[in-house]
């Protein structure tokens, strides 16, 4: 497999993004779950802050495998509508099914939110990074929800991606980085030797150290650091 696990994803994919590193404009947004641990490995070898977008999929009915849309923070949702035709799935199952994972992003942002607030995005280069995109359903949901934000551009980064999701997202960022590119995907853990659940524990735990490691750096270059919770977010819409 190209990746022994997703932190291996993330020092590879981070070498393709040196040109951010150190930049104070800069801000790593990851899809959770398995998102942060590729995105906290880049933060780390970047010097950037880490913080988490949540995006949910909607998928078929009884049919977890095949992705029909995405749901993300600020109501945003996208629907394969062709898709849903071809399913035969109706107007009305998508609605359900789309509102059962707004909930859960809703509790996801209590969640991991719950120590700090939503970063600003506003006039920030942003870093979207998840594990892999086979459809791009959950990464378009992403992208469309920080574009409400007024960020000053957009940098997708993933360690594998399908050339069907390339096609559609890559019109919509500054960049579109990976490390392999592939048609079909099939299933991003093909990838991976070890594509072990990330658990919701193990996101809180990732997100307070890498806020631990950025106040150590402000600290470090003689920057006044507070354990305060920063203001109110303004960049996401919540």
């Amino acid at each position: 497999m190209p990746f022994r696990d997703r932190a291996d994803a993330g020092r590879q994919l981070a070498s393709r993004l040196t040109a951010y590193a150190g930049r104070e404009d800069v801000t790593l947004l990851a899809l959770p779950r398995g998102g942060v641990p590729v995105g906290f490995e880049i933060a780390k070898l970047l010097r950037v802050p880490l913080d988490v977008l949540i995006a949910r999929r909607i998928v078929a009915p009884n049919n977890d495998h095949m992705t029909i849309g995405a749901v993300a923070s600020g109501g945003v949702r996208v629907v394969d509508d062709e898709l849903c035709r071809a399913l035969g799935v109706s107007d009305r199952t998508v609605q359900r099914l789309a509102d059962v994972e707004a909930r859960e992003v809703e509790r996801l942002e209590r969640v991991y939110y719950g120590c700090h607030r939503a970063p600003d995005i506003r006039d920030r280069t942003l870093l979207l990074v998840d594990d892999g995109v086979a459809t791009g359903a959950s990464m378009r949901a992403a992208v469309t929800a920080v574009e409400q934000g007024g960020p000053a551009g957009i940098v997708i980064a993933v360690p594998v991606a399908s050339y069907a999701a390339y096609a559609q997202l890559s019109g919509r960022a500054r960049e579109f980085v990976y490390c392999y590119i592939r048609d079909p995907v099939y299933s991003v853990g093909l990838w991976y030797e070890d594509y072990s659940p990330v658990s919701e524990q193990d996101v809180c735990r990732l997100l307070g150290e890498t806020l631990d490691l950025t106040t150590s750096r402000q600290g470090a270059a003689g920057q006044e650091s507070s354990r305060e919770l920063p203001p109110c977010a303004t960049g996401l819409p919540r």
